[in-house]
C-alpha cells in the first residue's frame, strides 16, 4: 500500500516519444534542440492533463543532457540526467504560480536567475499556471523575461492563455497543446492495462476515453478508479455502471422508437432512463451526439471523425442504413433546441417529452389535407352571416347592422399573421364587401371626411387607433376608391384590423357599395438639402426674365 503509485504519476512521460497526442509539438522541440535554436522564453498553453508541464520537464533536462542520443532525447544516464531523475538538480526550478503568485516570489526567482548553473548549460525556470501571477508580479518579471542570462532559460506553462499580459506573450515561443485524440487515448490505455495485468474490453476503455474529455491525467485516474470496481477485469458494463455513463443501447432504442414513430415507447424509454438517476440535460446532449454520430457514419468521407469502439461501430452502421438524412437533420435540430431551452424550462421533462413527441412524428406520412394551406373559405350565397362565426378568432368577417346575410369574404391564409403582411407590403388594399345591394352613389371628398370622422368618434376602447384616424384623413381616388397616408407599421396595422367595420360603416353611410381602402406608410423624414446656385438662379428668372438679358449682354457666368 505503501509504494502504491497512481497511474498518472507512474506512466506519467520521461522522453518526448512517451509524450502522447503531441507529436507535431515534441518534434518542433527536439529540432529545435538537434539545430542550437534555443528561444529565451516559451509559454505552453493549453488543456489541463495533456501534457504541459511533462514536456517542461523533458525539454528542460534534454537541453542539459551532456550526451544525447541521435534522435534527440535524454540519454538518462550522464550526471545531470540521474540528478533530474532523482530530483536533485538545481539546473531545474519549478514555481507553482498559483500558490506563489506575489512580487517578492518573483523577486527572489530574478535572485536565482543571475547565479550560472553547476553542471550542464543551462538553468531552466519552469512557472506552472503563470495566469495566477498578480499584475505587479508580471511588472517584475518583464525585464527579466525580454533579456534574460545567456544561461537561463523560462518556460511558462498555462491553462488560460488570455490571461497572460500580452506584454507577456510577445517575449515568448507559444506552443498551443491540443487535446489528446480518443484513438491515441485508448492505445496509451491498452499499454497501461499490459503493463500492469488488467484486461480490458476496447469499448470500455473507449467509454473512459469519452469521460475524460481530452486529458491523459483524468483518462489515467478513471483508469486506475475502474480498476479498483473491476478488481482488474474492466468490461464496458462496469464502466458504465461505475461512472454513471448512459448505455448506448438506450440510444439505439429510442432510434427505433422514432423510426417507427412509437411515441409511448419512446416516454417509457425515457423514463427508464431517468428512473436511473440520469441528469436530463445529459440525456438530451448524449441523443444529440448520438444522432451526429448517425450521420457521420453514412458516408465513408466523414467516418473519420468518428470515434466509438469497433462493435459499437458496426451497430452504428446498421442502424445508419435506416436513418434518412431529412430524418437525422431535423433530429439534431429539435434535439438541440431542446438542450438550448432546458434551463430555462420550468417543466423540465415536458420539455424532454415534447421533444421526444416531435422526435417520433418525423417519419409520420403526411394527409393531402394537411398538406394543403388552409384557407377561409368565402361564404356562400345562401348561407347565413353566422356560419362565418368559426372563423371569426382567426380573421373576422365584416359585419354591419342591418346588412342583408349575402356577401363575399376574399379568401386570406390563415397562417399569414397581419404584422407579416405588414412587413413585407408598404401599402396594403383593403376590399371587404358588405353589403348586398349594388349601390354606386357618388360622393364628394368632404362627405368622405365626415363620415370618417364621425366613425374615429365613436371610438371608445382603441385610443390608438382614434389617434391614427383623427391624424391621418383619407384621399379620395378614382373609383370610389381612397387612400389613407400614415407614418409608422402601427397605425397601418391598427386601421387594417378595424377596416372590417371601417369599410361597412362607410359604405352604408356613403351608399355605396364600390367603395374601397388603400392604406400607404408616407416617409416624414424626407431629406431637405440646400438650393444649389443654378436652382436659386433659375428660380428668378421664372420670378423675373429680363435677368436672363442681363446676363447675356454683360457676359456674366455663375460661380
Amino acid at each position: 500500500m505503501d509504494n502504491y503509485i497512481v497511474s498518472a504519476r507512474k506512466y506519467r512521460p520521461s522522453t518526448f516519444h512517451s509524450v502522447v497526442g503531441q507529436k507535431s509539438l515534441t518534434t518542433t522541440l527536439k529540432n529545435a534542440i538537434a539545430n542550437h535554436k534555443l528561444a529565451h522564453a516559451y509559454l505552453f498553453c493549453g488543456p489541463r492533463g495533456v501534457g504541459k508541464t511533462s514536456c517542461a520537464r523533458i525539454f528542460a533536462k534534454t537541453i542539459n543532457c551532456l550526451t544525447p542520443t541521435p534522435d534527440g532525447e535524454a540519454c538518462n544516464e550522464c550526471e545531470s540526467c540521474q540528478a533530474f531523475n532523482e530530483q536533485r538538480s538545481y539546473n531545474i526550478h519549478e514555481l507553482d504560480a498559483a500558490s506563489n503568485n506575489s512580487v517578492d516570489d518573483i523577486r527572489s526567482l530574478i535572485d536565482q536567475v543571475r547565479i550560472p548553473p553547476a553542471l550542464g548549460k543551462y538553468k531552466v525556470f519552469i512557472i506552472d499556471e503563470v495566469h495566477m501571477l498578480s499584475s505587479q508580479a508580471f511588472n517584475a518579471f518583464l525585464k527579466t523575461l525580454e533579456e534574460p542570462p545567456h544561461h537561463a532559460l523560462f518556460i511558462l506553462a498555462t491553462t488560460e492563455k488570455h490571461k497572460v499580459l500580452p506584454t507577456i506573450l510577445s517575449r515568448c515561443q507559444i506552443y498551443d497543446f491540443s487535446r489528446i485524440s480518443i484513438a491515441d487515448m485508448v492505445e496509451h490505455l491498452e499499454y497501461v492495462s499490459s503493463q500492469e495485468g488488467v484486461t480490458a474490453e476496447p469499448e470500455a476503455l473507449n467509454v473512459i476515453a469519452q469521460k475524460a474529455d481530452g486529458g491523459m491525467r483524468d483518462a489515467l485516474s478513471i483508469f486506475d478508479q475502474v480498476v479498483s470496481f473491476t478488481n482488474g477485469n474492466i468490461t464496458y458494463q462496469a464502466v458504465i455502471d461505475n461512472l454513471n455513463v448512459l448505455d448506448y443501447e438506450y440510444y439505439f432504442r429510442l432510434t427505433d422508437a422514432m423510426l417507427s414513430s412509437d411515441v409511448r415507447s419512446a416516454v417509457l424509454i425515457l423514463n427508464e432512463i431517468l428512473s436511473k438517476g440520469f441528469d436530463g440535460q445529459n440525456v438530451i446532449t448524449g441523443l444529440a451526439s448520438h444522432f451526429r454520430d448517425l450521420l457521420v457514419c453514412k458516408d465513408a468521407a466523414t467516418l473519420v471523425l468518428f470515434e466509438v469502439g469497433a462493435s459499437i461501430r458496426e451497430r452504428y452502421k446498421e442502424t445508419a442504413k435506416h436513418c434518412s438524412d431529412p430524418f437525422l437533420f431535423k433530429a439534431i435540430e429539435l434535439t438541440n433546441g431542446c438542450d438550448l431551452n432546458y434551463r430555462i424550462s420550468r417543466n423540465k421533462r415536458l420539455l424532454m417529452e415534447l421533444t421526444l413527441i416531435q422526435l417520433c412524428q418525423i417519419n409520420q406520412p403526411q394527409s393531402e389535407d394537411s398538406k394543403k394551406k388552409l384557407l377561409i373559405e368565402p361564404v356562400s350565397e345562401s348561407s347565413p352571416v353566422a356560419s362565418t362565426a368559426s372563423a371569426a378568432s382567426t380573421v373576422p368577417s365584416p359585419q354591419v347592422d342591418q346588412v342583408p346575410p349575402k356577401k363575399k369574404v376574399s379568401q386570406m391564409p390563415i397562417s399569414t399573421s397581419i404584422k407579416k403582411a405588414i412587413e413585407k407590403e408598404p401599402e396594403k388594399q383593403i376590399q371587404h364587401t358588405s353589403t348586398a345591394n349594388d349601390e354606386s352613389v357618388d360622393f364628394e371628398q368632404s362627405e368622405l371626411t365626415g363620415c370618417w370622422n364621425e366613425y374615429a368618434q365613436k371610438i371608445e376602447k382603441n385610443a390608438y387607433l382614434k389617434g391614427a384616424m383623427i391624424n391621418c384623413k383619407p384621399v379620395l381616388l378614382e373609383n370610389y376608391n381612397f387612400e389613407v397616408a400614415v407614418h409608422n407599421p402601427g397605425q397601418q396595422e391598427e386601421l387594417l384590423n378595424d377596416s372590417i367595420n371601417l369599410l361597412p360603416f362607410l359604405r352604408a353611410n356613403l351608399k355605396n357599395s364600390h367603395i374601397q381602402m388603400r392604406i400607404r406608410i408616407t416617409e416624414t423624414n424626407e431629406k431637405k438639402l440646400a438650393y444649389t446656385s443654378t436652382e436659386k438662379y433659375e428660380h428668378l428668372i421664372n420670378i423675373n426674365p429680363v435677368l436672363d438679358k442681363l446676363r447675356d449682354e454683360f457676359n456674366l457666368t455663375l460661380d
